[in-house]
């Protein structure tokens, strides 16, 4: 009982937050905040100033090579001849109009949108300027496996329960949880890092963000995280490497950073 009633506080204050701003003005934040969308659906280098969200970017692995797909409403090549629920299918189920299965995008993370905050994305990227620029068909040599999620949440603060909802959808446990064979480890060492990412900054190595004192987050303060997350700066002074957005993270506002710290603060201790 008790947790149906967190549960549903909880839903009741994201909706309150979702309607002091329109669907647009609510999709655009969370699209180029915690969801960060065009950090891997804009084209890498010069061309993306003039080709936002127009995807392309190359992902390729073992078991697929895939491009990101083009998010803007252009009729040919991006999202503009897809209905509202397609578009919501390709987010929350993986699964393009045509029945392609989408690789790299972190859908599972998004199973748990809101309706509203859902709907609000769609009517962002309707929003958007249409480009054209045609997406390669994707190549899988293996069936994929559906990823998993962080475990359910145990009895936090709301607060905390509200963090866990950006957490999620920022799909924050995606990158900071070690894998196995391309195989997610959430499960059983969520947010202890050590997922490797090569790319132009060279090879970095997702932080543990636990709430571990030695090697986590434990003894850091507030304010310590939250210039981490938005400006890319160590405890101790150090640059942290990407692939993390931290200028789209730096749009979020103090109140949505200050909940995802508190959920963060929750998450079990583990070195």
């Amino acid at each position: 009982m008790h947790r149906l009633l967190g549960s549903a506080v909880f839903y009741l204050a994201t909706v309150a937050a979702a309607l002091a701003q329109s669907p647009v003005q609510r999709g655009e934040y969370l699209v180029n905040s915690i969801l960060n969308c065009g950090n891997c659906h804009t084209p890498r280098g010069p061309e993306g100033a003039s080709k936002p969200f127009a995807g392309g970017n190359l992902f390729e692995t073992p078991a697929f090579k895939v491009y990101t797909s083009n998010l803007t409403p252009d009729k040919e090549t991006g999202i503009g001849n897809w209905t509202a629920e397609q578009i919501k299918a390709a987010i929350m189920k993986g699964v393009r109009p045509d029945g392609t299965v989408l690789a790299v995008m972190p859908t599972a993370y998004y199973t748990v949108l809101t309706p509203r905050d859902a709907d609000a994305i769609v009517a962002y990227l309707r929003s958007l300027k249409p480009i054209k620029n045609k997406i390669p068909t994707p190549e899988y040599k293996v069936a994929l496996k559906p990823e998993l999620t962080p475990p359910p949440m145990g009895k936090i603060s709301r607060k905390a329960r509200r963090g866990y909802y950006l957490a999620t959808i920022g799909h924050c446990m995606e990158c900071h949880s070690p894998r196995e064979k391309g195989v997610s480890l959430v499960s059983s060492q969520m947010g202890v890092g050590k997922h490797e990412f090569t790319g132009p900054w060279g090879v970095s190595v997702s932080r543990n963000i636990t709430s571990d004192k030695e090697k986590g987050l434990g003894n850091w303060t507030d304010a310590e995280i939250k210039r981490a997350i938005t400006q890319g700066v160590s405890r101790n002074g150090d640059k942290l490497k990407p692939p993390m957005g931290y200028s789209a993270y730096a749009k979020m506002t103090d109140k949505d950073l200050s909940d995802l710290i508190a959920y963060l603060r929750t998450v079990p201790a583990k070195q």
